[in-house]
């Protein structure tokens, strides 16, 4: 399966919502420098999904605020 998510980073706390569109906006309490956010990001994917971090790949958009992740392929 492959997401849209939008990054917002040093948010307040790490959060995931999906929006209307079938997108998802994911608040990250990590800054964009040195693929910390891109790390937090798996990791929070991880946990709400319920799958191994392994199982994750950002195809997309690594350098940007909007990334297309794969999950589980």
């Amino acid at each position: 399966m492959k997401i849209t998510v939008n990054v917002k980073a040093r948010a307040s706390e790490n959060k995931l919502f999906k929006n209307p569109d079938g997108t998802f906006t994911a608040c990250l309490t990590a800054p964009p420098v040195n693929g910390e956010a891109n790390r937090s990001l798996i990791e929070l994917l991880s946990e709400e999904f319920n799958i191994a971090k392994s199982y994750i790949e950002i195809v997309k958009g690594a350098h940007s605020k909007t990334k297309i992740v794969s999950i589980g392929e």
